[in-house]
């Protein structure tokens, strides 16, 4: 019997973010984005990947119904001092699991990067701010330290609805109250656990991810009532995310719902994740604060991506930070090379990021 034990004692020694374990393969270990095998290890087994299964579902029944009807599951589990985050799969109608190793210490919000508009923003009485960004982006770090923020300095009543639970809050100068969703569970589904908080007394709502028209109404509703509600969507970009909000909805009802989200979006900021010239993984942050430029093109007929991004650019006073700006200063600060800054932007803007480096170059050497 594999000791998976031993492999997430390993994986907690080394650091790493995630642990996949697939059968024919050794057990792999991300590293600051790289995967590495751990060597001492014989390749997994299909026998295996059953005991694994056994492992962390414990007979939980369930956690087993729900994993044979929609042939995956997403739970928390405890290991020594840390939590995880498993994902369990299936791959030639064999288990994989897929373990997200959660410190139990949050790093603190001034040392992610973020910049501290993000912050500030979560004073604000109500509203929605989103954090957006690609799978393994941060998003959920970058949540929990502001949820850690408010919860050390506000006094207000948090709820989180998430799937599952991955940092274990307590209250401090505000109460908060953790949700896990799931069935058997705390809520059924996010959308139930947010029509529920109406009835909660809860200042801020937290979702820990928007995936679908219904959560997406209830989110909005609960804005619209007088409370500050904070989520996630796996977008790439802040245009992206407008985008992806009105098209979870039928053409027939995009109008009313572009005005509701340009009256009730306060902030998106959208993160992307680079191994930096340190090795280490260093943030890219694009951050739109929704002013009235923005809420107008918000509530045009046609969305227009191109018009956003450019507001973003013309907005920075206000707050805003445009992707090609953020690039071209971690570049100036040598976290990250120049072949790094260029991969993430289009063909297009290479110039523009060109002359965004030069002038943050001169006006460094001016100061």
């Amino acid at each position: 019997m594999i000791e998976i034990e031993k492999v997430l004692d390993i994986a907690m020694k080394q650091d790493a973010s995630d642990v996949h374990l697939i059968s024919g393969l050794k057990p792999m270990l991300r590293i600051t984005r790289d995967l590495k095998p751990v060597e001492e290890f014989e390749v997994l087994t299909e026998d295996d990947m059953y005991e694994i299964y056994d492992y962390f579902v414990r007979g939980n029944v369930d956690k087993d119904e729900e994993f044979k009807i929609y042939r995956r599951l997403d739970m928390s589990f405890e290991h020594r001092d840390i939590r995880l985050r498993v994902n369990i799969s299936l791959s030639d109608e064999v288990p994989i699991f897929t373990l997200r190793l959660i410190k139990n210490e949050l790093p603190r919000y001034e040392d992610l990067g973020v910049p501290d508009i993000v912050r500030r923003m979560t004073y604000q009485p109500q509203g929605l701010i989103l954090v957006t960004g690609k799978t393994n982006s941060g998003k959920t770090t970058t949540l929990n330290a502001l949820i850690n923020d408010i919860n050390e300095n506000q006094n207000k009543k948090i709820l989180t609805l998430e799937k599952p639970v991955e940092y274990k809050h307590h209250s401090k100068k505000s109460v908060i109250v953790q949700k896990e969703v799931g069935k058997g569970r705390d809520s059924l589904t996010f959308g139930d656990g947010v029509k529920n908080s109406l009835r909660e007394d809860c200042d801020i709502l937290v979702i820990g991810e928007i995936r679908d028209k219904e959560t997406m109404d209830s989110a909005i509703e609960m804005a619209e009532s007088g409370h500050l509600v904070i989520g996630t969507l796996h977008t790439k970009s802040c245009a992206e995310t407008i985008d992806r909000m009105i098209n979870f909805y039928e053409i027939s009802d995009q109008a009313s719902v572009k005005y509701l989200i340009s009256s009730l979006l306060k902030l998106v900021v959208s993160q992307r994740l680079l191994k930096g010239t340190n090795g280490k993984l260093v943030l890219v942050p694009e951050v739109m604060v929704v002013d009235n430029i923005i809420s107008g093109i918000i509530r045009k007929e046609k969305l227009s991506v191109s018009e956003i991004e450019d507001a973003i650019q013309s907005n920075l006073e206000k707050g805003s930070i445009g992707l090609i700006n953020s690039i071209a200063q971690l570049f100036v600060e040598e976290k990250i090379t120049l072949e790094q800054a260029k991969a993430q932007i289009e063909e297009k803007n290479i110039e523009i990021l060109n002359r965004t480096i030069m002038q943050l170059k001169i006006k460094r050497e001016q100061n």
